[in-house]
């Protein structure tokens, strides 16, 4: 008896255990609420009826080193079309205190500065609360949001998952390609794929 009470007791407990925080695409974006450097809220309700991107990077990560290669300017390029085209850019730093890539609000704006960075926005996620909330694995880890908050594209930013800046030059850019079609109000072909980069540092 007491073996059958213990089952159905897990039983009960798995049923009521909640879902996997990863997002999928196709359904709606993860709840959050963060402020960026510039004292901007930033969440569901506020972008509401906007299509944006969250990028999440280290800047002393080789991959995201990579797309902010100055030869290259991968993720400036992208990042400057995608806010031309009309979605809000957010890069968000989850690299909790003592950890690689951690920055402050003022090193982080040094950095945009310095490597001619266009996000609209940055936040800072020392307690890793929104990474942790949208299943960030890597730098960089890219997500692509419609005007509904309908998640449209996770993954990588590219199709050639390397450190080397010269792959650039012959990958596919998923996260443009994903902006411009929920700009246009098309179907994402490539809605998902598997991100590569450093660990985020929680």
């Amino acid at each position: 008896m007491k073996t059958i009470a213990i089952t159905l007791g897990l039983t009960a407990l798995a049923a009521f255990a909640p879902a996997s925080a990863t997002p999928t695409v196709g359904e709606a974006m993860p709840a959050f609420d963060e402020v960026s450097i510039d004292g901007v809220a930033l969440n569901n309700e506020t972008l509401a009826d906007t299509v944006y991107v969250l990028e999440w990077t280290n800047h002393d990560c080789p991959f995201v080193r990579k797309h902010y290669d100055a030869e290259r300017a991968n993720m400036q390029n992208t990042q400057g079309t995608s806010v031309d085209a009309g979605a809000v850019w957010i890069t968000v730093i989850s690299s909790a205190p003592g950890k690689q890539g951690h920055v402050s609000a003022d090193q982080a704006r040094e950095l945009t500065t310095s490597r001619g960075a266009k996000p609209t926005h940055i936040i800072l996620d020392e307690d890793g609360n929104m990474g942790k909330a949208f299943d960030a694995k890597t730098t960089p880890h890219m997500y692509v949001a419609d005007r509904t908050g309908t998640l449209r594209y996770a993954g990588a930013i590219d199709s050639i998952r390397s450190a080397n800046p010269a792959d650039i030059d012959t990958a596919d850019n998923y996260v443009l390609a994903a902006v411009n079609s929920v700009v246009a109000g098309q179907e994402v072909v490539n809605k998902q794929s598997t991100p590569y980069g450093c660990a985020v540092k929680y």
